[in-house]
């Protein structure tokens, strides 16, 4: 059905899915006005300061079905508006707007300008092209439902109607989408942090913050979980893309035990642990005069090294032939399992990403409507969606404000 002159679409949430949605749905209803309000006095912020400030944009895979293995929630539900716009669709998308994008070793893709203003900036100047209208500083703070459409109460005090909503609001429950669904008839799962480093107070990392391992594996046993990946050293304990996606996908049940549990590490996670204890006593024959702290295995920074053996009871000019079974057994255990104990979490504020949101349920997945309140849709994390950290949750960004934004244009009462 052919869009009508009078037709106004609102998007709740001036950030990537917004944008997006805004940009599709004006794209398919030319003739609508298409508004976008923003809370805060900074659009797409999030955008801005991804990624150290080069944006993540998205992930070099093109397979659905391996992309959704890497959302902790919402993977199964995203597999077929994935085959609808995914990572190719991305690209072709930025770079036929002159913003060309780079691939990393992880799979990682960035504009090869490394600067994220440059996605801003496309975003932006797209939406400006076609004709969306952008209010800064006017948030929506309630919805009610009318047969024309939605009478929305905003938060500089003023209201306005449209027929067509679409809230894209991100995982906070302060920017007021949550609340507003929930207005409408919706049910909110219950939002947790995810993607956040762990406090981790042990002697063999104290004082070392700023060293990176690659790979390591980490896991919470009590939980059966494990992650492997670059682990970096913080000064309050572990962070780096394992732990992330450790946080992730073990984020609710983290939760519950109140961000304390205990961890075990493998410092070296691409060597078998019959093969380090092999290594070791191939050390003790072969090296039998060299102090054990001044070789170095599997190239771990020398600082480390001296801590694992220090944890494992050798210390100072200890000879590798004058090993005890003791401090032997102890190496390869400080090695590939040592133990410590997570005791708290550190968020990224600016990068923050949540664990629950909409529940999926009430949510047509093709077009992102509401399966309980007609004319509205979602975008973004305002959806009980999230991926692990490498660019997947900007993915889900896109291909939510893709779907959601043409459905909406398409959409008529």
């Amino acid at each position: 059905m052919s869009p009508v002159s009078n037709k106004k679409i609102v998007i709740a949430g001036g950030g990537a899915a917004g944008f997006f949605a805004a940009i599709h749905a004006k794209a398919a209803a030319p003739d609508a006005s298409v508004v976008i309000l923003e809370k805060s006095r900074e659009l797409l912020a999030k955008v801005a300061i991804s990624g150290g400030g080069r944006c993540n944009v998205t992930h070099h895979c093109f397979d659905p079905k391996e992309l959704i293995t890497r959302y902790p929630r919402g993977g199964k539900e995203l597999l077929g508006p994935l085959h609808r716009f995914q990572p190719a669709d991305t690209i072709e998308w930025f770079e036929s707007r002159g913003v060309k994008l780079k691939v990393e070793e992880d799979g990682r893709m960035f504009p090869v300008s490394d600067d994220s203003a440059d996605i801003v900036q496309a975003l932006t100047r797209e939406a400006r092209s076609l004709g969306v209208e952008v209010r800064l500083q006017q948030g929506l703070s309630q919805a009610e439902y009318l047969d024309s459409g939605f009478r929305l109460g905003l938060t500089d005090g003023s209201s306005c109607e449209c027929q067509v909503l679409i809230l894209s609001t991100g995982g906070n429950r302060a920017s007021g989408g949550w609340a507003v669904a929930e207005q409408l008839g919706h049910t909110i799962v219950e939002p947790v942090p995810s993607l956040f480093s762990f406090h981790v107070q042990d002697a063999v990392i104290e004082g070392l913050s700023g060293i990176s391992v690659d790979p390591v594996a980490v896991s919470i046993p009590e939980m059966k979980a494990e992650q492997s990946g670059p682990m970096l050293i913080t000064h309050k304990g572990l962070s780096g893309p394992a732990i992330l996606k450790l946080s992730a996908w073990q984020a609710r049940e983290l939760a519950e035990r109140k961000d304390e549990v205990g961890l075990e590490i493998n410092w070296v996670a691409g060597v078998s642990q019959g093969d380090v204890r092999r290594d070791v006593e191939q050390n003790r024959k072969r090296r039998g005069a060299r102090p054990v702290l001044k070789t170095v295995m599997y190239e771990l920074p020398r600082r480390l090294w001296e801590r694992l053996c220090g944890r494992a009871g050798i210390v100072n000019d200890v000879q590798w032939a004058r090993l005890t079974a003791d401090q032997e057994q102890g190496l390869w255990i400080a090695l590939t399992a040592m133990p410590c104990r997570m005791r708290g979490k550190t968020l990224n504020k600016e990068e923050f990403v949540t664990c629950g949101g909409v529940e999926l349920k009430e949510v047509d997945m093709k077009t992102f409507q509401s399966r309980i309140c007609p004319g509205l849709f979602f975008a973004g994390e305002v959806l009980n969606v999230d991926g692990v950290t490498g660019g997947f949750n900007f993915q889900a960004a896109w291909t939510g404000g893709f779907l959601a934004g043409t459905a909406a244009g398409e959409w008529e009462r």
